[in-house]
This record gives C-alpha cells, sequence and structure tokens, in this order.
C-alpha cells in the first residue's frame, strides 16, 4: 500500500517474483476496506497515504481486533513515524530508502512469526532452544541462564534468524529510541551471549555484518 506508483510497483514486483500474491491499495481508505474484505497474510505499507495515513490504518486495523502482521515503510528522517508506529500496532517498519532484498527479508520474517507465535513455549534456532517460559537457552542439554537485556536480544535475533538486523534497529527494540546508538551497549552484550551460549569449540551461530548488524545463523 504505497502511493508513489514507482515505489509502489517495484514492491509489487519484487512480492510477485518471491510468488506471493499482491493485491494493492492507493490509499488509506482502499487498504482499510480490502483488509476487511479479505484476509491478508501481511501488510507492506507507507506512512504517508492519501486519505487515511498508515499509522491511522494500524490503529485502525487493530481496534477492529484483526491481528495481521504488518510493516510500515517510513522515511529516513520520519522517527516519530517510527515509534507512532509501532505504538499504533505496526510489527516492524523500514526506512527508505531501503534495499529490496531488505524488503523480502522482512516480509519473510513478519509470516514466519506470524506463524510461529509468541504464545509457543520454545523457539528453535540450530543448535539453540530459546525457552520463552523459563527464559533460559539450552545447546547440547546444557542449560544457558541469561539476563534479561541478554536474553531480549537473543531472542529479537532468533525471531528473524538469518536476517542481518542492523545496529540501529537492536538499539530501538531492546533499549528504545532514545538510546544512544553510537554507544557500545550492542556489542558488550553480543561478547556477553558469545560467551555464554558458546562452548569450546562449538560454532558461534552469531554473525557480525561489519558497518551493519547482527543475525543469528543455523550452525
Amino acid at each position: 500500500m504505497e502511493d508513489d506508483p514507482a515505489v509502489r510497483n517495484a514492491v509489487v514486483r519484487v512480492l510477485e517474483l518471491d510468488g506471493y500474491r499482491v493485491q494493492v491499495a492507493k490509499d488509506g481508505r482502499m487498504a482499510l476496506d480490502m483488509m476487511e474484505k479479505d484476509a491478508p497474510d501481511a501488510v507492506v505499507m507507507d506512512v504517508t497515504m492519501p486519505f487515511v495515513d498508515g499509522i491511522s490504518v494500524c490503529r485502525e486495523v487493530r481496534h477492529r481486533g484483526n491481528r495481521v502482521p504488518i510493516l510500515l515503510l517510513t522515511a529516513r528522517a520520519e522517527i516519530n513515524d517510527r515509534v507512532d508506529g509501532l505504538d499504533a500496532g505496526a510489527d516492524d517498519y523500514l526506512t527508505k530508502p531501503f534495499a529490496i532484498k531488505e524488503l523480502s527479508a522482512r516480509v519473510r520474517a513478519l509470516l514466519r512469526r506470524n506463524a510461529t507465535p509468541k504464545s509457543e513455549s520454545r523457539l528453535v534456532v540450530g543448535p539453540l532452544t530459546i525457552d520463552r517460559e523459563t527464559r533460559t537457552v539450552i545447546r547440547s542439554q546444557r542449560t544457558i541462564e541469561l539476563t534479561k537485556t541478554e536474553f531480549n536480544l537473543l531472542e529479537l535475533l532468533a525471531e528473524q534468524h538469518g536476517i542481518v538486523l542492523s545496529r540501529d534497529y537492536l538499539y530501538e527494540h531492546i533499549w528504545g529510541f532514545n538510546f544512544e546508538t553510537n554507544s557500545k551497549s550492542l556489542d558488550v552484550y553480543i561478547g556477553y551471549l558469545r560467551r555464554k551460549i558458546n562452548a569450546a569449540g562449538e560454532p558461534d551461530p552469531i554473525r557480525t555484518v561489519r558497518g551493519v548488524g547482527y543475525s543469528l545463523e543455523v550452525v
């Protein structure tokens, strides 16, 4: 759902190439009508749309009890849009300009998270079993106890495993939007996680992408 024809056509093209059936809404009112009539598996929506903006659409969709995964597209400078969008019920956001491959990855992550709801007590990624109830991690039959922040960070990486999450994204989802992203806290906590989840000789599932961020891989 995007009012810019060039961006809209690019998004439609890449999603169709990925095998999805895509329906297009050119404005917010049309988007609400379409979601009322159909049941999409996921929604990609721009914040800026005619008649009803994307944040208002999110808020109304959640008010109606619809839990469809929503990915918001926002301008890079519009930090308040990200905050407002997540508060309104969006599941994720992607800043413009964005790479088409990242858009595809974000959609896959949304669909995967929707298929594996948080109500499930365990999340398994490669050698790691993450128990949401006890907030512990199991690897090679040993139980690993993590602090609140360590567990939240690992859980976020696991929910979108195989996708490189940017430093800004991790800071904003773990520490909040007002956190100084030039600090070393993220690197410190990644170091804590590595020391706890990796025994001698075990492959490290946390991959560092220099200058970008981190991902959790199946090893």
